[in-house]
This record gives C-alpha cells, sequence and structure tokens, in this order.
C-alpha cells in the first residue's frame, strides 16, 4: 500500500506541469457525455506477492456538468480483514485469512462537482464472494455490499480526451452475509470502516 500512496503522489507531481482544466461547469454545453476508465491500482497485479488479481471497468454518464452516475465492474482477491488501518497490523501475518476472498460484483456511483473539479461520490458496490482456504479449496460463498464515500478532484487532459481523478475515501461494509467461522474470528478484531483509502481513477471521454 505504500507504494501505491507513492504512485498517487508521482501523478500528482507529473501532472502538475500539465495544463489541465476541471470537470464541465453547468454552463458548459460541449461537455462529452460518455466516458469509460479504470483505476491505476490494477497496477498492484505486477506485486511480486499479496497480488489482489484487481480488475476494474467503469462506465459512466454525465447527466450534466456537474452531476455523473456510472457503474464499476469489479473483481479482486484479498487476504486481510479490509478494516485494518495502515501500521503494524496492514498485512500482518498474524492478522491473515486463512486464506482469501475472491469478490466479484458492481458498484453504482454518483459524483457531484461542488466547485470546479472539485467532488464529492458515493459508490454501492454489491460483491459475491468465494472463500478459498490456504490449500486452494473453496470453503463457502458469501454476499456484502461495500460502499465508499469519496472526495477528489477531477483533471481534464489532452483537450478533455482524458481525465484522471486523484481521491481519497472512507469505506464501509454496511451489511455482509455470515462468514465461515474462521475468517470470521480474524474479521471480527477490525472496524466495518476504513478511514484514508487513496483513489486514482483515470478515463477516456467520448
Amino acid at each position: 500500500m505504500q507504494k501505491k500512496i507513492l504512485t498517487i503522489g508521482l501523478v500528482l507531481f507529473l501532472t502538475s506541469s500539465f495544463q489541465v482544466n476541471a470537470q464541465c461547469t453547468k454552463q458548459d454545453s460541449t461537455y462529452k457525455k460518455y466516458f469509460i476508465g479504470s483505476t491505476l491500482f490494477m497496477l498492484g497485479n505486477l506485486a511480486p506477492k499479496n497480488r489482489p488479481d484487481f480488475i476494474q471497468l467503469n462506465i459512466g454518464y454525465r447527466i450534466t456538468g456537474s452531476d455523473v452516475i456510472s457503474i464499476e465492474l469489479k473483481t479482486w482477491k484479498y487476504g486481510w480483514p479490509l478494516g485494518i488501518p495502515y501500521g503494524k497490523s496492514y498485512e500482518s501475518p498474524d492478522e491473515k485469512f486463512p486464506g482469501y476472498i475472491r469478490e466479484y460484483g458492481f458498484a453504482l456511483a454518483y459524483q457531484k462537482f461542488v466547485w470546479k473539479g472539485l467532488y464529492a461520490g458515493v459508490h454501492v458496490m454489491n460483491a459475491w464472494q468465494t472463500f478459498v482456504d490456504d490449500n486452494g479449496n473453496k470453503v463457502d460463498n458469501g454476499f456484502q455490499i461495500f460502499n465508499t464515500y469519496r472526495v477528489g478532484y477531477h483533471f481534464k487532459l489532452f483537450n478533455d480526451r482524458f481525465f484522471i481523478e486523484p481521491s481519497i475515501a472512507i469505506t464501509q461494509r454496511p451489511y455482509h452475509t455470515k462468514m465461515p467461522d474462521s475468517f470470521k474470528q480474524v474479521d471480527d478484531r477490525w472496524s466495518k470502516f476504513f478511514i484514508g483509502e487513496p483513489g486514482l481513477h483515470f478515463g477516456y471521454n467520448f
């Protein structure tokens, strides 16, 4: 995760050298209504260990210059409770699940631009889970709702053909089905909230 944070800082530094513009205003009728995109966190798949096998595709529509809706198709896996904060317990062997959880799902997202490129967003993800033990055997199935409350900034690039959106978020798991006991004992030690999750979405407008 520290590498991810450094990546975000590097991208922010590089984009400061571009001539960038913020998200379109309500009065601007020339903005492109549709976009597809993803997140640079897929670069985590290149990690030598604890690879998340993360894939995400975003498809969005700008209702107005300040109101945006999108759907995010996602899959990933993780071997630690999602509520562990940054620090010595983050990805600690003592806090690891006896295996991993693989999720497939989709999120519905709404963004509201409040000032230039500054926006607030809510993402509600429906995730179907597969619990896998250390031997690679399926243990159980599950389901959870995973919410993300995000604040970020939208930068236009290359005449509004592309964009990036660095952000920071709070995540919440308001509902999930009963986990297998061996997973639940580890997960119950941690909060259903995570504060300070960085984000870096990018996309192509059309």
